[in-house]
């Protein structure tokens, strides 16, 4: 006769499922104004690409801040781009979240972003790291396999990126000090938010910043709203013109992309 036996006390082995970019980040943001629903509606499509879905909550657009004044900053636009930034960490600090995730609505998802992001949230997982960039300003073309990697150089743009809760109120106190300082002050005084966090950096040297090996979130050509808008551009007919030839640059982008 053959012996009883039960299952009861043998352990399951555990399954470590994949984690996605949302589920990694306790927040994600993407810094709108109000009136540029044209940009809105463009980035909800990119994201849509690339399986992430407008969710309250979990990934939401922020309501740019758009102050009266530049007050020693280059343009209104770069005050109300660090302002409305400054903002969404304070947000995340004061909810006692562990990260969270900034974008600009001006961004181009590359349609590969859902094959590398498993392995780019595990590293972000298992690594030390403060800020993590997943676009910047470049020409080459993808490169398989995309990792994260170190980088100490200048970052230009802030139009997708982490932050750790490690730095949050480092974070904070830099910007905000440095809003009372004049233009040009060696500590730190109105600048561009992606200067800004260029020279925190530079005076927090043990601050891991990292960046993917390959830019997987490049910006859509479009109007800018941080940048002074050119005379001509308020022109019915020149600003068509120019709006087909930035979807055009676009598109250029994209097929680059696809040949990498």
């Amino acid at each position: 006769m053959c012996a009883a036996f039960s299952l009861v006390n043998v352990p399951a082995k555990t399954q470590v499922l994949p984690m996605k970019t949302l589920d990694f980040f306790q927040r994600a943001y993407i810094v709108n104004l109000p009136e540029r629903k044209d940009r809105r509606k463009a980035t909800e499509k990119e994201l849509q690409k690339v399986g992430m879905q407008i969710t309250l909550g979990r990934l939401e657009f922020f309501p740019a801040i758009r102050p009266d004044s530049p007050n020693g900053f280059p343009s209104i636009g770069a005050r109300g781009c660090l302002l409305s930034h400054l903002q969404i960490l304070k947000q995340a600090r004061d909810a006692g979240l562990t990260n969270v995730l900034i974008m600009e609505d001006d961004v181009f998802m590359d349609e590969s972003f859902p094959e590398f992001e498993d392995a780019l949230i595990e590293q972000l997982r298992q690594e030390k790291w403060e800020f993590a960039y997943f676009g910047y300003p470049t020409m080459q073309p993808l490169t398989p396999p995309v990792k994260f990697a170190p980088f100490h150089e200048p970052m230009l743009t802030t139009h997708c990126y982490g932050v750790n809760a490690s730095i949050f109120d480092r974070l904070i106190t830099f910007l905000e000090e440095l809003q009372q300082r004049p233009p040009g002050h060696p500590d730190g005084g109105p600048m561009h938010l992606d200067g800004a966090y260029n020279m925190f950096r530079e005076k927090n040297p043990d601050i891991s910043a990292l960046r993917t090996s390959s830019c997987l979130v490049a910006q859509r050509s479009s109007r800018s709203d941080v940048q002074p808008t050119s005379w001509y551009e308020n022109l019915p007919v020149t600003r068509q013109l120019i709006e087909i030839a930035r979807a055009g640059k676009t598109f250029m982008r994209s097929q680059r992309s696809n040949l990498g």
